[in-house]
């Protein structure tokens, strides 16, 4: 079933919407920092970069039409309409109905429960929206923060997997968290 979100995505604080150009400013403030960056996938990003992502329809996407693509959205407070963070949704699987999620938030606004709630609204889109049976996060355990969002997200820790993939020129470990529909259902 794919996911066509009306936008912006209200939560009580936030809005979760597609990015555009204007969010140029914005996502460079935080993607262009390497303590930023020391967990993510990716390295930072200087201007170009972060245009070349928004461009190529790599932060753009508003819908996930079939398994494999990843929505990316931005969290702005609606208070402002300030950018201060991006979410994930990833559909990882069709037939097995999984999909994973990811958050990125400024530093400069952390410690206000902003992640959470935005990681709330990710996995109403995953398991009321886009009715997934089960959601991941994967996380390394150096990222004690990234470890207590998903707990207070009500995520089970599954896994700690050793060493199982190179990132930025070393081996890493990354704890595995889940989180069932009827699990999310019955918080």
């Amino acid at each position: 079933m794919p996911l066509r979100p009306v936008y912006p995505v209200r939560t009580e604080r936030l809005l979760l919407r597609p990015f555009n150009e204007a969010d140029l400013p914005a996502l460079l403030a935080y993607h262009s920092s390497p303590a930023v960056h020391q967990f993510l996938p990716m390295e930072p990003m200087d201007a170009e970069g972060v245009l070349h992502r928004l461009r190529q329809g790599l932060w753009s996407r508003s819908t996930l039409d079939e398994e494999g693509e990843i929505l990316f959205l931005g969290v702005a407070l609606l208070s402002t309409g300030e950018l201060i963070g991006d979410v994930m949704l990833r559909w990882l699987s069709g037939q097995d109905q999984c999909g994973e999620i990811g958050y990125v938030i400024n530093p400069a606004h952390g410690g206000n429960g902003y992640a959470t709630e935005a990681a709330r609204a990710v996995l109403h889109l995953a398991f009321d929206e886009l009715e997934l049976h089960r959601m991941i996060a994967r996380i390394d355990p150096r990222n004690t923060a990234s470890l207590r969002l998903a707990e207070r997200l009500g995520m089970r820790r599954e896994a700690l997997l050793i060493q199982n993939h190179w990132h930025k020129d070393a081996w890493a470990d990354e704890v595995d968290f889940a989180l069932l529909r009827h699990e999310w259902e019955g918080r």
